[in-house]
């Protein structure tokens, strides 16, 4: 079992940054696909942004490329999401995954091969 927990959440203006963290803990493996995955209210989640076990390759959302960057530390099992020039729309409950699947020269993407969650935490940008 794998436990994560995410912080780093709040409210911001239009066009201010936050810094999300993923706290991994429990059977914790360097190996594990991380994700980043948002749900709007009345929305469906969606993948915002993922990254392979070796941080080599990295995977973003349109909406959100040019302003978020994923990165992780393996050795704090820890992963983060640098979110900058936040718009209203990027409002949403934010939530990290880990994926077991992962495999050398590929990223998990897909929502249905994540296997562990976080309880997520509220982004809220104003305008």
């Amino acid at each position: 079992q794998v436990q994560l927990i995410e912080s780093g959440g709040g409210l911001v203006q239009a066009g201010g940054s936050l810094r999300l963290s993923c706290a991994a803990s429990g059977r914790t493996s360097s190996t594990y696909d991380m994700g980043w995955f948002r749900q709007a209210p009345g929305k469906e989640r969606d993948v915002v942004a993922a990254i392979s076990w070796s941080g080599g390759i990295t995977y973003y959302a349109d909406s959100v490329k040019g302003r978020f960057t994923i990165s992780r530390d393996n050795a704090e099992n820890t992963v983060y999401l640098q979110m900058n020039s936040l718009k209203p729309e990027d409002t949403a409950v934010y939530s990290c995954a880990a994926s077991a699947r992962s495999r050398v020269g590929r990223l998990v993407i897909d929502m249905g091969e994540y296997d562990y969650w976080g309880q997520g935490t509220q982004v809220t940008v104003s305008s």
